[in-house]
């Protein structure tokens, strides 16, 4: 019973951090399950750095609930991408972890959701360009070490969807701005953003629509 308590808990407010405030980022909405603290900053760490796959399931369920609160603004079908990983980062973990995050919710939404729509199609978005680890970096500094990082498949058919973009953890939003700009570029008609967890506890506020 233990993924039926973890799934029941409300995932947070959707929230912008202090960069989001300066510049409105090309995604429509952001929304995160938890902050990445305690429980389950140790629950990410198991499926992310110790290779502990069976975790997805209930991180995948905490993860569903948090894209629920979409439910209401974006549209009925959506087309699902988990950040990639460059190829050779995921030869060495033998995962996506973001992939597997994905699918778990999925799973978990056809059941919860019966009348969305949701079509993995994880393999849209390539990372062509390895980067250094974001962790030590500034906030700009991120943007600019994601500059060209990602790529959308030639034969992608995503002209005019939308897409539901997956990752494990919003920290500075630098990822989801880039994808988003990558995938808005290749023809789709919005982006909305789901993570596990997020970084941010300060300076956070909610996202108007009235803000310019």
């Amino acid at each position: 019973m233990e993924d039926e308590r973890v799934a029941q808990q409300m995932p947070v407010e959707q929230l912008l951090c202090a960069q989001c405030w300066d510049t409105r980022p090309s995604f429509q909405r952001a929304v995160a399950y938890g902050v990445y603290q305690d429980e389950l900053r140790e629950m990410v760490h198991l499926l992310k750095y110790e290779r502990v796959r069976s975790i997805a399931k209930p991180l995948g369920a905490m993860l569903a609930n948090a894209i629920a609160m979409l439910h209401a603004d974006a549209a009925q079908e959506l087309l699902v991408i988990a950040v990639p990983l460059f190829p050779a980062k995921e030869r060495q973990r033998g995962y996506n972890q973001a992939v597997l995050l994905a699918d778990a919710a999925l799973a978990r939404l056809s059941v919860s959701q019966p009348t969305w729509i949701l079509r993995a199609t994880h393999g849209t978005l390539r990372r062509v360009r390895d980067t250094e680890s974001q962790f030590a970096l500034t906030p700009k500094g991120r943007s600019r070490n994601l500059q060209g990082a990602f790529a959308v498949q030639p034969d992608a058919p995503i002209l005019g969807c939308e897409v539901l973009l997956i990752d494990d953890i919003y920290t500075t939003g630098a990822t989801a701005r880039e994808c988003a700009r990558v995938l808005l570029r290749a023809g789709a008609s919005k982006v909305w953003v789901a993570t596990l967890a997020r970084a941010q506890t300060e300076m956070t506020a909610r996202w108007s629509d009235s803000l310019g």
